[in-house]
C-alpha cells in the first residue's frame, strides 16, 4: 500500500463524482484540510472514513487502499496486504477519535444548545425582573438538567463511534 497512490486514487474518485475537497469532507464528516492530507498521502484515512468513501465512490476498501481498481484475482492478495499495512500506518489514536466525535456532535447539536441557553437566560431574566425566586430557581434547574442531558448524549455518541467506529456496541 502506497499512501501517495491511495491519495491520488481518492482525488481521482472525488473528481469523477464532481466533488470539491470541501464537499467530500462535508459528506463524510471531516474538513477539507483532512481530505487534502489524505489526497497528498500525508495521512491514511481511518477505517470508518474508508468505509464511508467506499460506499460513496462505489469501490471496495481494498481498492481505496491499493490506490486503483482491482481485478478479482488481485483482490484477495491486496486484501491481506492492505489490512496489515493499514494497521501499521493508522495515525489516529483513541484520544484523537474521541476529540473528533465530540466536535462533530457539538456541531450537529449547536442549535439545541443555543435554544437551551436562550430558555435559561430568559427564565433567569424574568425571575430577576419580576422578583420571582421560583423562576431563578427554575433557570438553575434547567441549566443543571440541560448540562447533564447534553453531556450524557454527547458521551453516548462518542462511545458508540470512537471505540469501534460501527455506531453499535
Amino acid at each position: 500500500m502506497d499512501m501517495v497512490q491511495t491519495g491520488k486514487f481518492i482525488a481521482m474518485l472525488r473528481k469523477e463524482q464532481g466533488l470539491t475537497q470541501e464537499q467530500l469532507g462535508e459528506k463524510i464528516g471531516v474538513t477539507n484540510k483532512t481530505v487534502s492530507r489524505w489526497e497528498t498521502g500525508i495521512y491514511l484515512p481511518p477505517a470508518d472514513m474508508l468505509l464511508s468513501m467506499s460506499e460513496l465512490f462505489d469501490v471496495s476498501v481494498n481498492e481505496l487502499l491499493s490506490g486503483r481498481r482491482l481485478t478479482e484475482q488481485e483482490y484477495k492478495k491486496a486484501a491481506e496486504e492492505n489490512l496489515a499495512q493499514a494497521v501499521r500506518a493508522s495515525s489516529f489514536s483513541l484520544k484523537d477519535k474521541i476529540e473528533f466525535y465530540k466536535k462533530k456532535w457539538l456541531k450537529e447539536h449547536m442549535a439545541v444548545m443555543i435554544l437551551l441557553a436562550v430558555c435559561i437566560i430568559g427564565a433567569f431574566a424574568a425571575g430577576v425582573v419580576f422578583e420571582k425566586s421560583l423562576l431563578i430557581f427554575a433557570a438553575a434547574l434547567i441549566l443543571i438538567f440541560g448540562h447533564c442531558l447534553m453531556n450524557n448524549s454527547m458521551m453516548t455518541y462518542v462511545e458508540k463511534n470512537a471505540y469501534d467506529g460501527s455506531g453499535e456496541r
